[in-house]
């Protein structure tokens, strides 16, 4: 699994005009999910991410600070070769989203304030990063 990891002030995902997630000083997580992934994976990477201090050197868990889950398999697109890229590595949505589903209730037995998009729709994620500070987490 791979996820990016935005600090925000505040974020949001719209699905058919209906704000259906969104948090204020917090952190913004696209995940991706590739085809080894399993539940395994999903525990660490919300322990990562979950401990991860990017918080002005703390973590959501020190702070407290809201997540804003986003699924996103374009995180697993390969782009070596040509203009187009190839969605190959990215796990099917059948497989994907009850880890997605996991990933988030790792976050919440931990404690975590979590909001999601919607898996399988458009969505209109908006966001504003602070410092800016993006970062990627492999599991």
């Amino acid at each position: 699994m791979r996820a990016v990891v935005q600090t925000v002030s505040r974020a949001s995902v719209t699905v058919d005009d209906e704000v259906v997630g969104s948090i204020t000083d917090g952190l913004l997580v696209l995940v991706g999910v590739t085809h080894t992934d399993g539940p395994a994976e999903a525990a660490t990477l919300a322990r990562k991410v979950h401990e991860l201090r990017i918080l002005d050197d703390r973590s959501a868990a020190d702070l407290g600070a809201p997540l804003l889950v986003v699924s996103q398999f374009t995180l697993y697109g390969d782009t070596r070769k040509g203009r187009r890229p190839s969605w190959i590595a990215a796990a099917r949505p059948e497989v994907a989203e009850p880890l997605i589903e996991t990933f988030v209730g790792e976050l919440r037995t931990r404690g975590a304030k979590v909001e999601t998009g919607r898996f399988r729709t458009h969505m209109l994620v908006e966001s504003v990063n602070v410092g800016p500070n993006t970062v990627i987490v492999d599991v």
